[in-house]
């Protein structure tokens, strides 16, 4: 059953993205306060169920065509990869590396491999998440 409620669909359209966005900040706040990977993941996928909400879930499946079990793969291998590589150059598995580096507009800024672990954590949470939602919905 699909209703129309416009107001509650313009307010998810502007609230969508601020919590997209504050997910965005969690995730890379995360590496000096709480939050990272998988908060910021939890966050995003509240965000597409929002969307599922306010909406249904072949509206949502046509406005982001994507395959959360890809999503979840690829979170795999980045996250299992980062965390392996060291091991193929004589390190200790987990081991991190950073550096500093001089960014345009942005100054003096470290870099670390721990970014893209949480990345592919964050990758994992939404797609498994989204995965689970998905299922959900379609047992109507």
């Amino acid at each position: 059953m699909k209703t129309n409620n416009v107001i509650l669909q313009f307010t998810t359209k502007i609230v969508f993205f601020i919590i997209f966005f504050f997910s965005v900040h969690i995730f890379f706040a995360g590496h000096y306060t709480p939050g990272g990977g998988f908060v910021g993941g939890l966050l995003t996928s509240s965000a597409i169920v929002l969307l599922v909400l306010a909406y249904d879930l072949k509206t949502v499946r046509n406005i982001l065509p994507i395959n959360y079990m890809y999503i979840t793969a690829s979170g795999l291998i980045l996250a299992l990869g980062t965390a392996a590589f060291p091991m193929f150059i004589g390190k200790p598995f987990f081991t991190h590396f950073f550096d500093y580096f001089d960014l345009p507009l942005l100054g003096e800024q470290s870099l670390h491999t721990a970014a893209l672990f949480d990345l592919g954590v964050f990758l994992v949470v939404v797609g498994v998440t989204m995965t689970i939602i998905q299922t959900i919905g379609e047992d109507e």
